[in-house]
């Protein structure tokens, strides 16, 4: 039995917190013996993770910030008895812990995962810009570097990480839990008071500058004159004042019983059934997950052109320049106007055959073996970076 154990800040409401989610949940429990701790306790998916029962989930408990030698304490205890194979870090400090734990554990092999490309740091606060430095210079004595975009491993390339250590992965979208489910999708529509002939454009992410909002704000008030049976969802949660400028701009630009700030919704599938098409207006990203949950869902979506967005849809969807509202709004135009016939088929089966659940655990397990030196039965000769797609 393989002991491999993930370590990350917090459960809290993210993609890269939804995809360590879904890799455990796929890995093979005959084969591994999974932990995952997390420094904090609460968040989003804390409660998820307790119906895993393969998978043993220990909270730290960090009491904030300064709590560091009683944690680290706390976690090096722990990880002595667990004696995990590979400790596999999500994110930038817990990538950087990994490091500092070599000398506690050096039979173990520390792998860095890496979920994102092309930050503005300078709208982050000191901690996030020097944890992201100090993550750049560790990453040349971790033993893999599991990279989620191809987007990411250039930007991580050209900041320092070694390429000779790197491997593209991309997300896995679970193809079991988001499917077409019109009955769901109708609900959640009638919780947010559309009818039935309503064309809903929704955009699911954080309210966080780097989705950029107001782009997609601006597109719904161009949008909205064109036709007046269109309504905009915004799902997502973000802090109280970048909130309010947001619902603001909304307001400025005429859209108040045009717009539904739906917050966080747990129940993503019915979401996802619920919208005629999904936008992400993003000004960067790596493999942004909202986009493959909903495709998985039959659901067309508009991207902008960054991180790994346009190879995600394929030749399913729209890709448009980022900070350009007539762009996006000329997107969606087109997407709502397309043949109808088969669409929901074509959109869900780019990710089947592409990005589903299977293919990354298949992936993180072949890249597991080779890193740990055992044998690979269907590809003897695989190395890790020939793991990355290229269609």
């Amino acid at each position: 039995m393989i002991r491999i154990c993930f370590l990350i800040r917090q459960l809290d409401e993210g993609g890269a917190q939804r995809q360590l989610l879904t890799l455990v949940k796929g890995l093979d429990k005959t084969k591994y013996k999974i932990t995952l701790i997390s420094f904090y306790e609460g968040g989003f998916f804390s409660e998820e993770i307790k119906l895993f029962p393969h998978v043993k989930y220990l909270c730290l408990e960090k009491s904030g910030r300064w709590d560091v030698i009683n944690f680290i304490y706390r976690l090096v205890t722990q990880l002595r008895q667990i004696k995990p194979d590979f400790l596999h870090g999500y994110l930038d400090l817990a990538n950087c812990l990994t490091i500092f734990l070599k000398p506690f554990l050096p039979k173990t092999r520390m792998i860095f995962g890496v979920r994102a490309s092309n930050m503005d740091l300078s709208r982050y606060d000191w901690l996030s810009r020097f944890a992201y430095k100090a993550e750049c210079f560790l990453s040349r004595f971790a033993d893999t570097i599991i990279v989620n975009s191809k987007a990411g491993f250039r930007h991580s390339a050209s900041h320092g990480f070694p390429e000779n250590k790197m491997v593209v992965i991309p997300n896995g979208i679970d193809t079991e839990r988001f499917k077409p489910d019109p009955l769901t999708g109708a609900k959640m529509r009638n919780e947010w008071g559309a009818k039935k002939e309503d064309i809903l454009i929704g955009l699911v992410g954080r309210l966080d500058p780097m989705k950029d909002h107001p782009t997609f704000l601006k597109a719904a008030s161009l949008y909205a004159k064109k036709k007046e049976n269109v309504r905009f969802i915004c799902i997502g949660d973000g802090s109280n004042p970048y909130k309010k400028e947001l619902v603001d701009l909304g307001q400025r630009l005429g859209l108040s019983n045009r717009v539904v700030w739906a917050g966080s919704h747990k129940d993503m599938l019915s979401v996802y059934n619920a919208l005629d098409l999904v936008c992400s207006s993003s000004i960067t990203e790596g493999f942004p997950n909202v986009i493959g949950e909903a495709m998985a869902c039959g659901v067309p979506c508009v991207v902008t052109d960054v991180g790994d967005s346009s190879w995600l849809i394929g030749d399913t969807g729209i890709v448009v320049p980022p900070k350009n509202p007539n762009a996006l709004a000329d997107g969606w135009d087109k997407c709502l106007n397309e043949d109808k016939s088969g669409q929901a088929i074509r959109v869900r089966l780019r990710i089947e055959k592409n990005f589903s659940l299977h293919h990354l655990v298949q992936r993180t397990e072949e890249v597991l073996s080779l890193d740990a030196g055992f044998s690979t039965m269907n590809q003897p000769n695989l190395s890790p970076i020939d793991l990355d797609l290229t269609h």
